[in-house]
């Protein structure tokens, strides 16, 4: 069996999370293990200056130092995500939950996932989600926002706003209730939001990071971004045509 030796601080007041990872990892690699405790900081820092290290943990292997969780993942040929680097996942892990979420509440409410209200609490529950992803740092989502909403430009004061504005008309089109107030918000955001978007990455043509899964995402500002603002606009399309039928029958009958 490969061997692999790992020194990690294990404290009584701190236990390295990336040297359990590095264990973990390696294990599940066929390595056997000789787990080194670094139990002080004085041991700790005598172990950096005997290695030239400035971290740990530190893994070798066959007597050669092969690094820390990072440098291991390399060494077994794995992915290691670059800082700063862009990527869709937060915005795929959002919308397959909410998905699942409608889907799981079709079925309890109506028997079977496949139903339009599952369509519609998708959209719900995903202005839900993504509102509540904002909502954990107003500040600087309104900062990001900034970069490219053509509002929240004008009027700073919209970028604090969006966010509550959106989960508040999400709520309600869950509930299906007070449609005379969900269906405005969601117009009137969902409609700047695509032009804004539209206008930043397909006419100016810039390079941005989007604020919609909150202000500290590395998803880039595009196709995602005006997806999520179309789909608000749809839903408060399609919730709006219930509402304009009882007015329009009156009329029908003069």
């Amino acid at each position: 069996m490969k061997t692999a030796t790992l020194y990690r601080m294990v404290m009584p007041g701190h236990v390295c999370p990336f040297g359990i990872k590095a264990r973990d990892l390696l294990r599940r690699h066929g390595y056997r293990v000789e787990d080194h405790h670094l139990t002080t900081r004085a041991e700790t820092d005598a172990f950096k200056a005997a290695h030239g290290v400035k971290t740990t943990p530190q893994v070798f292997v066959d007597g050669t130092r092969i690094g820390g969780y990072d440098d291991t993942r390399r060494f077994l040929g794995l992915r290691v995500a670059q800082p700063g680097a862009t990527s869709y996942r937060p915005v795929i892990a959002v919308f397959a939950m909410t998905a699942l979420m409608a889907l799981a509440a079709s079925t309890a409410a109506f028997g079977t996932p496949f139903t339009l209200r599952a369509g519609e609490w998708f959209v719900a529950f995903s202005m839900c989600v993504l509102a509540l992803l904002k909502l954990q740092d107003v500040e600087t989502f309104s900062t990001m926002f900034l970069n490219y909403d053509l509002l929240a430009r004008r009027w700073p004061r919209y970028g604090y706003v969006y966010p509550f504005a959106e989960g508040i008309a999400g709520v309600l089109m869950t509930a299906g209730t007070l449609r005379w107030l969900s269906v405005p918000i969601a117009l009137v955001i969902g409609g700047i939001g695509a032009v804004s978007v539209f206008k930043a990455v397909y006419v100016d043509r810039r390079e941005l990071k989007c604020a919609c899964v909150g202000g500290s995402s590395k998803v880039p500002l595009g196709f995602v971004s005006l997806t999520e603002n179309v789909m608000m606009v749809a839903m408060a399309l399609w919730m709006a045509a219930p509402m304009a039928a009882p007015m329009a029958a009156p009329m029908a009958a003069m």
